[in-house]
């Protein structure tokens, strides 16, 4: 192996931590404490996982914690009531209404009725159309805290080649956007993408999220490449599984000049990524400066 190991954990324990410092100051200088509020639908075991982190962090790091869970046969109606009251509480500065919602609900209804300055998720369309016109908008926290990763390795990434492997409008656009906005030459594949290999080969970056486990082997990696995995799979190992990202770590990490592993690579940004924006949600609703190194 010669690849740098980009360690996500622990470069989300350090985001973690400005986000604890800026959270102190804002209660000893302002008397404000920042909220998230997260709301779960039904019994999904990994939501239920997730949502429990979520909470924890969050108190870790001084800030409210509000956790909402609701029935599986929760109505639309009785959810946008519950979103609207929590878009009037001013006590909550970030809002996530966790996903994926029972299949009786309409995720794009709900989440784009969520107050576009409390979308911590960075998925309603107002935050959509104003990062892909690089204005300032909520990011989502998966391509934020690649961003992060990225930055911190390289510094500048101005005309860096970068190839994104997917296209989901929760990872791959955004990712896409943030890149091209920190002056990168893009190119996005998907599955009717001609001559994968070649397109992946030209990057100098390339993240890949698509959700197929090691689809992407070590030739396909330019020699020097940075390589931030996205995927999280779960594949058989005997009685067990295991996870896996969508790249093949062995062989790319011959071949990348960094990578980041899976598990303890993108994973951990994401909750820390969260955080960061419920504080930045909170200064803007405030007024006050935006704490530095947490935003795109």
């Amino acid at each position: 192996m010669s690849a740098t190991i980009l360690d996500g954990k622990a470069f989300a324990a350090t985001v973690r931590a400005k986000v604890a410092d800026h959270v102190a100051r804002l209660k000893s200088e302002h008397g404000i404490t920042p909220g998230l509020a997260v709301v779960l639908v039904g019994e999904d075991p990994a939501s239920q996982v997730y949502v429990r982190s979520k909470g924890k962090q969050t108190k870790e790091a001084g800030m409210a914690s509000f956790e909402h869970r609701l029935p599986a046969d929760t109505s639309e109606e009785a959810l946008l009531r519950m979103v609207d009251q929590l878009n009037k509480d001013p006590g909550v500065h970030g809002i996530l209404v966790q996903l994926p919602l029972p299949k009786h609900l309409d995720s794009d209804l709900v989440i784009n009725s969520i107050d576009p300055a409390k979308d911590v998720d960075g998925f309603h369309i107002s935050n959509v159309g104003l990062l892909g016109t690089g204005q300032r908008s909520m990011v989502p926290c998966t391509p934020l805290g690649c961003l992060m990763l990225l930055r911190d390795h390289h510094g500048s990434l101005s005309g860096m080649e970068a190839v994104v492997i997917g296209r989901s409008n929760i990872v791959g656009k955004p990712m896409a956007q943030l890149l091209l906005n920190d002056s990168c030459t893009v190119t996005i594949c998907h599955s009717r993408t001609k001559d994968l290999k070649e397109t992946v080969r030209r990057g100098d970056i390339v993240v890949a999220a698509v959700g197929r486990p090691e689809m992407v082997p070590g030739d396909w990696i330019k020699p020097g490449a940075t390589v931030i995995d996205v995927g999280i799979n779960r594949i058989p190992d005997g009685d067990k599984t295991r996870l896996v990202g969508d790249c093949d770590f062995d062989s790319c990490a011959e071949v990348a000049g960094a990578i980041t592993p899976v598990p303890g690579g993108v994973g951990p940004m994401t909750i820390a990524c969260l955080l960061a924006n419920t504080v930045t949600a909170c200064c803007r609703a405030n007024g006050l400066p935006e704490p530095e190194g947490l935003t795109a």
